[in-house]
């Protein structure tokens, strides 16, 4: 069949009531219901022969769950190695459905369309698990919208703007964290200072720039903010408007801007600082030690099992948690230049 198997259709395959197969695939025994072990074999047969699944959902309004948690990323990020962004967001996930004896499914089977993963597609195998576990910068907020209105039970990694409803999360607090390495720079008399990155697009990224602009509001010195491209071109412009401080969105762009920095004969930090707004994403070379903070990537992946267990037991607690960052003190981070 082109389409999803349902119980409706393994019913009339067999010319049997669709309570009958519920009572087969459940391996339960019903009072109003005496089966006959032909009847049982009959409708077994036909399961095996058309590779049907049993839907979870239905399976859990019976009061059973199938004790599998999915893992969707629209980034490939299986596998990942040990130095890679996302592995201690997998650790996280693992040991915490390994605590609560859940198996994990990773969707990566997923298709890509117009360059990115898609949860929905003819194919769509997210039902398989009691709930889903989303992983990845960026999540499509149709998709999310649909998996709200579908009542699809699922917890996102990192903070996520409501998509026609709120969507639970795990996310990191990065406005609290970015404000706090804007008054220590603050502290060492930094009073013009840059935010290099997008800033927008990924609600991360928004979150970083949105505690700086409002920590250097609050502080009445400057904030600039430029888009990351060729460093030569960024690096111009920062000294022409004589910062003394940069914070970068991407650590990997800190390691480029410091090396460029260092091509023009200035030190860091002693002529420019630097702060890290995270962890590096993509490789970065660099000997220098930033300043900045660290994402609790372990604790993030964990917790977010913690909640969609929560959602699928109807425990209920918080369905959107923000939990705190890391401060790194590294090596980036100096009394202003006079």
């Amino acid at each position: 069949m082109s389409r999803r198997v349902t119980q409706q259709d393994i019913a009339r395959m067999c010319g049997v009531s669709q309570t009958t197969v519920s009572i087969v695939l459940n391996e339960r025994d019903d009072p109003a219901v005496r089966l006959a072990p032909e009847t049982r074999e009959r409708v077994l047969a036909a399961i095996r022969k058309t590779g049907y699944v049993a839907d979870p959902i239905a399976r859990r309004l019976a009061a059973q769950r199938n004790r599998f948690l999915g893992v969707f990323t629209y980034e490939p990020v299986f596998p990942a190695g040990l130095g890679d962004f996302y592995h201690p967001f997998l650790v996280g996930i693992e040991e915490c459905a390994e605590s609560i004896g859940c198996d994990l499914l990773l969707f990566t089977s997923a298709p890509v369309i117009d360059g990115r993963r898609r949860i929905f597609s003819q194919d769509n195998r997210l039902r398989l698990a009691d709930g889903c576990v989303l992983l990845g910068r960026w999540l499509d907020p149709v998709e999310l919208a649909r998996l709200i209105a579908e009542g699809q039970p699922f917890v996102s990694v990192g903070r996520r703007d409501d998509a026609g409803g709120p969507v639970p999360y795990v996310g990191a607090d990065y406005p609290a964290a970015t404000a706090a390495q804007v008054r220590r720079a603050v502290e060492l008399g930094h009073r013009r200072i840059a935010y290099v990155g997008e800033g927008a697009g990924a609600e991360s990224h928004a979150d970083r720039l949105r505690g700086f602009t409002e920590a250097v509001e609050q502080a009445g010195i400057t904030g600039v903010h430029v888009r990351f491209t060729d460093a030569g071109h960024v690096m111009n412009q920062l000294l022409k408007e004589e910062v003394t401080a940069i914070f970068v969105e991407e650590f990997a762009d800190g390691a480029i801007l410091a090396e460029e920095a260092g091509n023009r004969s200035l030190r860091v930090p002693d002529d420019l600082s630097f702060v890290a707004l995270g962890d590096p994403t993509r490789p970065a070379s660099t000997d220098l030690k930033f300043t900045g903070y660290r994402i609790p990537r372990r604790e993030m992946g964990w917790q977010a099992v913690e909640v969609l267990s929560a959602i699928l037991d109807g425990t209920g607690g918080a369905t959107q948690r923000l939990l705190p960052c890391e401060p790194v003190t590294g090596a980036t981070l100096a009394v202003a230049r006079a």
